[in-house]
């Protein structure tokens, strides 16, 4: 099974939920007395003091009961009548993609098959894996250590977070894994890694935790563990152990620009996996909170721009119409610093925050303001899915934005359907950046449309140069625009060069 992660990085990740770790050693040259010529330098010898490498074999003893290999049967697709390898395989696929049908030969549909990992958690026989490992089967096998074979009811998946919850009946209890505390985790921790990579169930991995709270590109709730541990294709859903034998981890990804493992994967951490199997067994699905806001990482031009102390919290771009921000009375500009008693350092914390509370329940919003603190008491609606909005630009540039480096252009009804903007958006549309300008060092894009410059809003061409050539006047100065992109609302800190 292969996972696609993010565009951003989709030159390096294999999706399949894997990573590598090869351990290696060093060794050291010393020269001879009687080899050395000249005034070469002799070197020292280095001595080191000899320690002990944990053993792995009792741990892997003892849990390998529980970690069992999953068979999906997904649904059936056309393939070569006449490829020699087996359905759905990757080298299924090269044969097709490569040499297609031959002449006289019909087009068949077959089910493709794919393997994953996955680990009981109560002796009921509740197992845990990836979404992406079950996401279009047909029918899901459950393979235990003893070689049973079982049938697997898939109970619930989060795509979210890409935790799977399935059933399997086995007549009688089984073993099962204990979710440990993953926030224990620190990097340099040994762990031990057991799946079914390319097929070879009960293959144990070991190395350490490379780093914590990772953000690979897949969603907002990204709160990887990285590890070196060994992973590869097949490893997907299966269980990431600290050494008192408690699961600390569900590997998902591995980032390798070769598909295989080359020291470099990530597991999602058991804190959030307990949450999300806790709600799939109650409720067949994952509720979360809805706020109603867009929100964009602080930069340091952005946080001088809003006077703010320093680039942390999370900047509201856009706030939806009758959603539970905008009944709240939050606003863009606004920076949103805490949920609760927990710290909104960036998007993703004030994502997590929100994702983890209950529709229907009120949380305390700390926000900075203006440069002063508020607070705000939000009623959460619950989270679902919507169509993103796009656009693209175009107008005929009628003044220019001065020091500022931009072409600007009135609201044309033409303008208005190709950027998707609402009937009511007034502002300037930008149609042109002059290279290497302070417009262009922010990132302003052609067809982006500012619709406020340094907290004022602006509603047309005239009032948008006036008040880009107002605020530029001062050297140095770092300049707030609030934005339309793509249909959604963001800020933008444009900083002007210090003059003599």
């Amino acid at each position: 099974m292969t996972r696609p992660i993010s565009r951003r990085l989709r030159a390096g990740f294999a999706a399949a939920l894997m990573a590598g770790t090869a351990l290696g050693g060093f060794a050291f040259w010393q020269g001879h007395p009687a080899n050395a010529q000249g005034n070469a330098i002799s070197v020292p010898a280095i001595t080191q003091t000899a320690v002990a490498l944990p053993g792995f074999a009792d741990l892997a003893a003892r849990v390998r009961p529980a970690v069992v290999t999953i068979t999906t049967t997904e649904r059936a697709t056309q393939v070569s009548a006449n490829s020699p390898f087996p359905p759905g395989s990757e080298q299924d696929q090269l044969f097709r993609r490569h040499f297609g049908e031959q002449p006289g030969q019909q087009p068949q549909r077959r089910p493709a098959n794919a393997l994953g990992s996955g680990f009981i958690v109560d002796a009921e026989g509740t197992v845990v894996t990836n979404n992406h490992v079950i996401r279009n089967a047909a029918a899901v096998k459950v393979k235990l250590e003893d070689g049973r074979e079982l049938n697997a009811r898939v109970v619930g998946r989060d795509e979210r977070t890409d935790i799977a919850v399935l059933k399997i009946d086995a007549g009688q209890p089984l073993p099962f894994l204990a979710l440990g505390d993953s926030n224990t985790a620190r990097p340099g921790d040994w762990v031990v890694a057991v799946g079914n990579p390319f097929g070879l169930g009960g293959t144990v991995t070991a190395g350490i935790v490379s780093a914590r709270g990772r953000d690979i590109g897949v969603g907002p709730y990204d709160d990887f563990i990285q590890i070196d541990a060994s992973i590869n294709s097949g490893n997907s859903g299966g269980p990431l152990f600290a050494l008192d034998g408690s699961v600390i981890g569900v590997n998902t990804a591995i980032f390798s620009p070769s598909g295989g493992s080359v020291g470099i994967g990530f597991a999602i951490p058991s804190n959030m996996v307990r949450q999300v199997v806790a709600q799939i067994q109650a409720n067949g699905r994952v509720e979360r909170g809805f706020l109603g806001a867009s929100t964009q990482p602080l930069t340091p031009a952005l946080a001088r721009s809003l006077r703010l102390a320093k680039p942390e919290g999370a900047l509201v771009g856009q706030v939806e119409p009758e959603s539970p921000a905008a009944r709240a009375g939050l606003r863009a500009g606004d920076v949103v610093t805490g949920v609760n008693e927990a710290t909104v350092a960036n998007p993703r914390d004030l994502a997590r925050a929100i994702g983890e509370a209950r529709p229907g329940s009120e949380v305390k919003l700390r926000v900075q303001r203006d440069g002063a603190p508020q607070e705000l008491r939000v009623t959460l609606a619950q989270l679902r899915d919507g169509p993103a909005a796009a656009g693209k630009p175009a107008a005929e540039a009628e003044s220019r934005g001065g020091p500022v480096g931009v072409a600007l252009a009135p609201i044309t009804p033409q303008a208005r359907q190709q950027l998707n903007l609402p009937a009511n958006a007034a502002g300037a549309v930008v149609a042109g950046i002059r290279p290497q300008s302070p417009a262009a060092e922010a990132g302003l894009r052609e067809g982006d449309v500012i619709i406020g410059v340094a907290g004022r809003d602006v509603a047309d061409v005239p009032a948008a140069v006036g008040a880009l050539r107002e605020a530029a006047r001062t050297p140095g100065a770092a300049i707030a625009l609030r934005i339309l992109r793509e249909g959604r609302s963001a800020f933008v800190a444009v900083e002007m060069p210090a003059q003599g």
